[in-house]
């Protein structure tokens, strides 16, 4: 039996105390399992920062806007009554890979996130091909710096309303503004800075004040020509505008791109949600038992992590109160433990389902998993008919033209792959989002945009729609028209946004 020669007792921890079990921890993490890291910069920060990154949409480095101020005092009253928890850290996709702990944290918390954030998430930003190909660890701390200060700088010389009306009208477009199948080329800071400055003083070269006293004459349908035309469909909003919208000042484009590249930076997150959360979990459940097989700690700090854990993982029944979908650590969780199981010790069933991996070693598959699928793709590879059994999933169909639910699918071998293929269509974007794109502008005339709403089962836009219309209206500056167009490419409505 192994020795026991814990880290530490009890729920106290000190600076050197992180750095033995951040040791302790990487030893099995990367020198054991072969995880493939970022180096780690771990902070300490205190639960009103955690709070503060929380509304920031968890970057603790951001440009200021209202709207995070106002999650802020949200968040902070429902922590504050005990309605809602504080995750125990914070990471962020960078190199090196930064991890917030909270200084309220035990002991066996802390060494919990340092496994769960500082190898798990580390590793899958590393490896995965989604983070690989759509974002840029070395550079996006930079970036970070780089918005704030010149989102402050706005602020004093346009003021701080006209900087905010910018953002709200960005927000709203923020899940419009990302590239699916083309990603452009990344600028280091230097470049970013250089790029700003010969944008800058283009906009003071072409500025004339003799031109500024002349009286402004009315702009519909007698505007300068347009900066370009659409010669195929535009899916990325934002980047149209920030390139072609011909009323928006060099400033309100930076701003623009700002919020583009945001929204970029977390598309792979919103892509990955399920395997990220899953992955970092199996992670810290492997290593931190790993360390109590070797003795390096006590039965006490196990418990207290298998407490926090259970409670991460705990999937919430449809009829129970606080239930809100899928909990993605159960499911992530779940998966990357099945496959473990098929690998180590497969069914029948298993055999008859994951040929190609039952009985073969552990770990290259997981590693061959997390590098190369998303949720969508993960959850119709991986998902066996134990765990559908395990989460007593089936599926219900509702037809509009019917008064009753149908029982679509049970569990038998139709039903399985049934069953599969809808939990993953539930994780594919392009059911989440409206599939909306700028199909044209009238160059010569009074420029009108034309945006086409793609619809998908001929579902039409919800209500919230004409708000985010408005915003792109805003921000084109001229008439905007919305198309709503059916699978053959069918006009079926149409809808103006007009320029006030």
């Amino acid at each position: 039996m192994t020795k026991r020669e814990p880290l530490s007792q009890g729920p106290d921890w000190n600076f050197e105390l992180l750095d033995r079990y951040d040791q302790a921890i990487k030893e099995i993490a990367v020198d054991e399992f072969g995880l493939d890291c970022y180096p780690n910069q771990i902070e300490i920060i205190a639960s009103e920062q955690m709070l503060d990154a929380y509304a920031s949409v968890g970057m603790p480095i951001s440009y200021p806007h209202w709207s995070f101020g106002k999650q802020f005092i949200i968040q902070e009253e429902q922590y504050r009554k005990g309605a809602q928890g504080l995750a125990y850290e914070i990471v962020i996709n960078s190199d090196p890979c930064i991890s917030y702990l909270m200084e309220e944290n035990s002991m066996p918390l802390q060494g919990l996130v340092i496994a769960h954030a500082c190898y798990g998430h580390n590793s899958f930003f590393k490896g995965n091909y989604l983070f690989r190909q759509w974002t840029s660890a070395d550079s996006i701390v930079d970036y970070l710096v780089f918005a704030k200060n010149y989102v402050r700088r706005c602020e004093e010389r346009y003021g701080v309303e006209a900087v905010e009306d910018m953002f709200d009208a960005c927000h709203a477009l923020r899940d419009f503004g990302v590239s699916r199948y083309h990603r452009p080329p990344q600028l280091s800071i230097a470049e970013e800075l250089a790029r700003q400055r010969e944008r800058d003083e283009y906009e003071w070269q072409r500025h004339d004040e003799i031109w500024s006293t002349v009286p402004k004459a009315s702009t519909k349908g007698k505007g300068p020509k347009a900066a370009g035309s659409v010669e195929e469909s535009q899916e990325n909003l934002l980047y149209f505008l920030e390139k072609c919208s011909p009323k928006l000042a060099g400033w309100q484009r930076e701003i623009i791109r700002i919020v583009r590249k945001m929204g970029q930076y977390f598309y792979p997150q919103g892509q990955t949600k399920v395997m990220n959360e899953g992955w970092a979990t199996f992670w810290h459940y492997t290593i931190l038992n790993r360390m109590y097989d070797k003795g390096l700690v006590d039965d006490g700090f196990m418990i207290e992590v298998l407490a926090s854990h259970s409670n991460v993982i705990a999937q919430r029944g449809f009829d129970e109160r606080g239930y809100g979908g899928f909990n993605p650590y159960a499911l992530g969780f779940a998966m990357f433990m099945d496959i473990k199981r098929i690998c180590e010790d497969p069914t029948d069933e298993d055999r008859h389902w994951f040929p190609d991996i039952a009985g073969t070693p552990w770990l290259p598959v997981l590693d061959f998993a997390m590098r190369n699928y998303k949720d969508e793709s993960f959850i119709r590879q991986y998902l066996s008919p134990r765990l559908i059994r395990h989460f007593h999933l089936f599926a219900l169909s509702d037809h509009e033209g019917k008064e009753y639910l149908e029982v679509d699918s049970i569990h038998n071998e139709a039903g399985y792959r049934r069953v599969r293929q809808l939990l993953s269509d539930q994780y594919n974007r392009d059911g989440q989002l409206p599939d909306l794109q700028i199909t044209g502008f009238d160059q010569d005339g009074d420029r009108t945009l034309t945006v086409q709403h793609r619809m998908h089962r001929n579902r039409p836009l919800s209500g919230d729609a004409d708000v985010v219309l408005n915003h792109l209206r805003r921000l084109w500056g001229f008439d905007v028209r919305l198309e709503s167009v059916n699978q053959d490419g069918e006009v079926l409505a149409e809808q103006m946004y007009e320029a006030s």
